[in-house]
This record gives structure tokens, C-alpha cells and sequence, in this order.
């Protein structure tokens, strides 16, 4: 009984990060849009909400390796001084992703329109996070 109620809590958790990466999405696009008028579409709001949503659900809470403790050195000496490049990727791109966000949702509430060098590297920056995000999840759902 116990196990199903973990998996549903799981779940649950992992489609409120889904959940928080369309919003981040829809803030980027909203303002990235106001800026770039080819951007505007409906299309491409639901593209960046699709992407952060998947970027946040991959991304965030990947599994560790398998055969050992998240926090346990490893017996053999196999990992000792090597890094795990998903648990890096998904560190770096959910900074990037939220970052993004973050200075989005700062732009739109205190109404400042920064220059178009600025709107580019927040948009560069969100894209590339959410693509690590997915990029991490995918490498360490694959190694299990």
C-alpha cells in the first residue's frame, strides 16, 4: 500500500515540475514575443511551454546511478573523482531554465523594456537549460 501511495506522490510531484516549467515557458515567450514580432504566434507559445514542460519534467529529479546511494562512496573505487554528467546537466540547465524565468517574470512585472541583446540571451539562455534538462533525463533514464 505504501508503494502506491509513493508512486502517486511521485507523480504528482513530477507534473507539478511539468506543471512550473510550462509556466516558465509561457513567461519567456511572452516576453521574448513582445520583442521579436515573428514571435508572437500561438504556436510558438505552446512550443515553449511544451519544452519547459517536458525540460522540467525529465530534468528535475533524475535518477542517480544505478547500484548506489545518492550520497554513498562507491566500493570498487569505479566513480571516485568522476563526475555524473546527468545530475551536472540538470543542475546547470534547471539554473539556466529558472534563471531565464526569473529575470522574465522581473521584466514584465516592473514593465522595463530591456534591449533586444538582452531579450536574446534570455531566450538563448532558457533554450539551452530546458535542452540540458531533457539532455540529462534522457541520458539517465537510459542508463538503468
Amino acid at each position: 500500500m505504501q508503494t502506491g501511495v509513493r508512486k502517486v506522490a511521485h507523480v504528482l510531484e513530477r507534473l507539478g515540475l511539468a506543471m512550473a516549467g510550462a509556466a516558465s515557458g509561457l513567461f519567456v515567450a511572452a516576453l521574448v514575443g513582445t520583442s521579436y514580432s515573428a514571435l508572437t504566434s500561438q504556436a510558438f507559445l505552446l512550443l515553449m511551454m511544451i519544452g519547459g514542460a517536458v525540460g522540467f519534467y525529465l530534468g528535475i529529479d533524475t535518477p542517480p546511478l544505478p547500484g548506489r546511494a545518492t550520497n554513498a562512496r562507491p566500493d570498487d573505487g569505479a566513480w571516485v573523482g568522476k563526475i555524473d554528467t546527468p545530475e551536472l546537466l540538470s543542475a546547470i540547465g534547471t539554473f539556466l531554465a529558472a534563471f531565464s524565468a526569473f529575470a522574465c517574470v522581473g521584466l514584465i512585472v516592473l514593465r522595463h523594456d530591456p534591449h533586444i541583446a538582452w531579450i536574446s540571451m534570455i531566450m538563448a539562455g532558457w533554450v539551452a537549460g530546458v535542452a540540458m534538462q531533457i539532455v540529462a533525463g534522457t541520458i539517465a533514464r537510459r542508463r538503468r
